[in-house]
């Protein structure tokens, strides 16, 4: 076998590869009495030092576990026969006290059987000495109970509140989705009024400087204001009243004959009564616009 491992040294081969070559006899020992135990032969493979490492690791465990498994199997083997034992000196008992099985009846025969169930699902060993432990298990499991009982009702407590949380928020989160709908619509809205007010903006800040640029042309000041225009007019309806009765005397002076003379100092009577009344109304402008 270690031929056909390597033809070199042992010791270059422990050096490179971090096996023992004494393993080797363990490894073959271990594999042929696994072999034997199964009714086989071994088949030939060959030996590498990976290999022989592995299986002898393998055989460690394996041998490790045997030696465990046959002391627990000689435990169950001796508490076997010491039950066995009891059994049968408890079967004698019984036997000497008219209580052997075949005396008993059915039905006894049955509730024992069911007894001897609950015993073994209990894990009950000795019925003198297990009172006081059935009642302290008894006591153990329903203190756990009720501590699983307070744990559950805490459980279901936050569930109900974490089921009622999440109601709140889907109902909160339909409400947020309904409203972005409706906010949506309303922005699409503000916006085209945005839009619709600035046009009308740029529409008014281009007729206020056409306006401006009028007022301009036409002469309008700032000290010209409604009140000053009103006074103007009622003034110049008072000096058409006034000269109203002096452009008809005028035109009266058409229909005479013609005299050159009075003609021309009709006319500049006239020209003087007009020009007195033209200087009245500038001197009452005058006035008007000193005063605002």
């Amino acid at each position: 076998m270690a031929d056909m491992i390597c033809e070199t040294s042992p010791s270059l081969v422990e050096g490179k590869t971090g096996f023992n070559i004494n393993q080797i006899p363990d490894v073959k020992a271990w594999i042929e009495s696994i072999f034997d135990a199964a009714g086989k032969d071994v088949p030939d493979f060959e030996y590498t030092p990976q290999s022989i490492s592995h299986l002898h690791n393998l055989a460690i465990r394996s041998q490790a576990n045997t030696q465990a498994a046959l002391i627990v199997a000689n435990d169950l083997n001796q508490k076997a026969a010491e039950y066995s034992s009891r059994a049968a000196m408890i079967r004698e008992v019984l036997e000497n006290v008219g209580l052997a099985l075949d005396c008993l009846p059915p039905n006894v025969v049955s509730e024992s059987q069911v007894l001897a169930k609950v015993a073994n699902l209990l894990d009950v060993r000795d019925t003198e000495l297990t009172i006081g432990g059935i009642n302290l298990r008894k006591t153990k499991v329903e203190t756990k109970r009720t501590r699983i009982q307070r744990e559950s009702k805490i459980l279901l407590d936050h569930t109900r509140k974490a089921i009622a949380r999440l109601t709140y928020f889907k109902r909160i989160l339909q409400q947020l989705e309904d409203d972005v709908s409706h906010s949506e619509a309303r922005m699409e809205k503000w916006k085209t009024n945005l839009a619709v007010m600035d046009a009308k903006q740029q529409q008014y800040l281009q007729q206020h400087a056409n306006f401006k640029e009028l007022l301009n042309r036409v002469g309008y000041t700032p000290e010209i204001s409604h009140r000053v225009l009103v006074e103007m007019a009622e003034q110049r309806a008072e000096l058409e009243k006034k000269t109203t009765p002096i452009v008809d005397t005028l035109r009266s002076y058409k229909d005479l004959p013609p005299d050159k003379a009075l003609a021309v100092l009709a006319i500049e009577d006239k020209k003087c009564e007009y020009a007195a009344a033209e200087k009245y109304l500038e001197d009452v402008l005058q006035s008007a616009l000193g005063t605002t």
